[in-house]
């Protein structure tokens, strides 16, 4: 058996990439590049459907390593009962975060400032003036306080915000204040200008921001979700928009790709980014980055970076 490692990146175009495994290039088409039972380290296309990601995990008997692209690892699990024990699944922390956040960001700004009726004022020849919201001096709390959630908050201290509240699945500290946990929410949303939905897709954030979340977020809030759709309820979240009560703005949805005729396109108060908070041109070098240290580290055999789980002994 040959050691393969499969890539969504010609390996070529990936400096410092270390001597010893064939590299196979496979970035989700219908041809394997090889025989899937001689992978040892899958790297996951990025930003492909999940049926595809995990389409050669049953084949994979001897994968010692998946390593995701993404923050994320939600569209590769349902591949994870394929595995056999001890599999190492890495995620790809320290690839999006700047991306991610420069978008958040924008979208806050975009959002408060009024800028989509700008452009549609433009398109109409309409000089459209006016007061709007500022960032400055707004209560913003950040729920999902992990690496995304602390480069949203780097970004958001020059804009003179009042506070940032942060919220995650348990409680600590930070060198910026403290980090709350999920069970501290109801108390926190009352009191925010503005929530960011940055956490990780899981059985516990699965339609956390559902009614009775929107319904807690004071008169006048912006939701902005750049975490994944699922973690909104979107029968809720219509129903909030449609009275006008709060406003969102949204790189990921549910469903998702956002079919033609949804209500969510036209429904007030709403802007709406195809979920392009990681695929800009801050993502290549980083990812190549990632990859060629977690394959020096894999090749000789040190500890990997970002595990998330052990197949065995956290799946089951």
């Amino acid at each position: 058996m040959t050691a393969d490692v499969w890539l969504p990146i010609p390996p070529d175009e990936i400096e410092g990439l270390p001597q010893g495994p064939a590299y196979r290039f496979w970035n989700g088409e219908e041809e394997f590049p090889a025989d899937p039972a001689d992978c040892v380290f899958y790297v996951v296309p990025y930003m492909k459907p999940s049926p595809l990601c995990v389409r050669p995990m049953p084949e994979m008997s001897h994968v010692q390593v998946v390593q995701t692209l993404s923050a994320g690892i939600d569209h590769v699990e349902p591949g994870l009962r394929h595995l056999p024990p001890g599999v190492r699944l890495c995620n790809a922390r320290g690839v999006h975060e700047a991306s991610t956040a420069e978008l958040t960001v924008a979208l806050i700004l975009a959002s408060l400032r009024g800028v989509p009726d700008f452009v549609r004022a433009q398109d109409r020849g309409e000089w459209l003036a006016g007061f709007r919201p500022a960032l400055a001096d707004k209560n913003v709390l950040i729920v999902g306080y992990g690496s995304i959630g602390e480069a949203i908050e780097d970004r958001l201290v020059p804009f003179e915000v009042a506070r940032v509240a942060r919220v995650a699945r348990s409680q600590r500290t930070t060198t910026r204040g403290p980090v709350h946990p999920l069970t501290e929410l109801p108390a926190l949303l009352p009191e925010a200008d503005v929530v960011i939905l940055s956490t990780p897709l899981t059985e516990a954030t699965r339609g956390l921001a559902g009614a009775d979340f929107l319904s807690r977020m004071k008169d006048g809030a912006l939701l902005v979700n750049v975490a994944r759709g699922p973690v909104v309820d979107t029968k809720a979240l219509l129903a909030e928009l449609e009275s006008g009560r709060i406003t969102a703005a949204l790189d990921v949805t549910d469903p998702e790709p956002l079919p033609r005729e949804h209500p969510l396109w036209r429904a007030p108060g709403v802007l709406i980014s195809p979920h392009v908070g990681g695929p800009t041109s801050a993502f290549l070098p980083r990812a190549e980055r990632l990859l060629a240290d977690q394959l020096n580290r894999y090749v000789n055999r040190e500890p990997l970076r970002n595990v998330i789980l052990t197949t065995g002994a956290s799946t089951g």
